[in-house]
């Protein structure tokens, strides 16, 4: 995989390319002036080029996520870059009582196309406050679309048309991804696996090492996770023969289910990964819709990995042991296909 760009090398490309074609786009977040260029770099010599259009703000979230809205009412495209994904925590009045419900409270004459760009996940060693997963707190917001990036996936594509969408949407970008290459599958295929996209706005990646035909489980990530994943399958294959599909979502909400459903149909099992906290959590959500939809195909219920419901330690240790690994999907994708490992 040499030669290809870094995951924030794209991201900053691509908002350069955005600033470039779109005189509506607006930055906005704390830190974000060079030489400093944000926490993680990806508005690096933004405002060195577009001084008036990057806003570098003072420490309120919940005041960020008010004047966004402003401006995306006003006919703008603003961009909005939450330090920490922890932190959007502080603008969820904003969120569930504004941002969200606008459009319909005024009778769909009033759009709020709006994007927010925040890192999300640990294995960092930044303690309980900076290292969370709460795209789960956005799940249950009607009127916004939550989109995880990841990075296997066309980042510049996702950041495009999130900031062409008519409505407010979270771009989730776990930390760990900025300094990784942007793995894009080539030909069909990623290494061995064998690879399909959906052809949607934010698509779906499926990966199959058995050409999609005879796995034994569909596994469902996203985000951060994919990795761990895409490592887990591979152990699969080689040291035991077990051979699975894997669907990595884009689009968490609404919902895209529909790549899912297609997989499970073909394999008969299921298994959700995720980094944030198990109770709660989006497996949850996929688990009980695949449960409705395809519980004809499944030979087992499906089950669920994610991160211990608590504080993630800031020691490193201590926060792999919260976060969930390459061992717990193996060992969840041993339990619903039936097979010894």
């Amino acid at each position: 995989m040499s030669g290809q760009p870094r995951c924030v090398q794209v991201l900053n490309g691509a908002l350069a390319e955005i600033f470039e074609t779109r005189d509506d786009v607006i930055l906005l977040g704390e830190d974000l002036l060079d030489p400093y260029g944000g926490a993680f770099k990806v508005s690096e010599g933004l405002s060195d080029r577009w001084p008036e259009r990057v806003l570098t703000t003072p420490i309120s979230e919940a005041s960020l996520f008010g004047v966004a809205a402003g401006m995306a009412l006003r006919g703008r495209r603003p961009i909005l870059e939450i330090m920490f994904g922890d932190f959007i925590a502080l603008g969820f009045d904003q969120i569930v009582n504004g941002i969200s419900k606008f459009r319909e409270m005024f009778d769909d004459q009033v759009a709020v196309p709006l994007v927010v760009r925040t890192p999300m996940g640990g294995r960092r060693g930044y303690g309980p406050t900076h290292s969370q997963s709460l795209e789960k707190l956005l799940m249950g917001v009607p009127g916004i679309v939550v989109v995880a990036t990841s990075e296997c996936h066309d980042l510049r594509a996702l950041l495009v048309s999130a900031v062409d969408d008519d409505r407010p949407v979270f771009l989730i970008e776990n930390k760990l991804m900025y300094g990784r290459p942007n793995r894009r599958p080539v030909g069909g295929y990623l290494d061995e696996l064998r690879v399909v996209e959906t052809e949607t706005r934010y698509p779906a990646l499926t990966f199959s090492g058995s050409d999609f035909e005879g796995g034994a489980a569909t596994i469902v990530t996203y985000g951060g996770m994919l990795p761990i994943v895409l490592e887990a399958a591979t152990e699969l294959i080689l040291e035991h023969e077990v051979f699975c599909e894997v669907v990595a979502l884009s689009q968490l909400l609404p919902l895209d289910l529909e790549p899912v459903v297609e997989s499970v149909a073909r394999t008969g099992a299921c298994v959700t990964a995720e980094e944030g906290g198990l109770t709660g959590g989006v497996g949850a959500e996929i688990a009980a819709r695949v449960q409705e939809r395809s519980w004809g195909d499944l030979r087992r219920p499906v089950q669920r990995v994610a991160a211990h419901d608590g504080v993630i330690p800031a020691a490193r240790e201590l926060e792999n042991q919260a976060l969930p690994g390459v061992r717990d999907v193996i060992d969840a994708v041993a339990a619903v296909a039936g097979v010894r490992i």
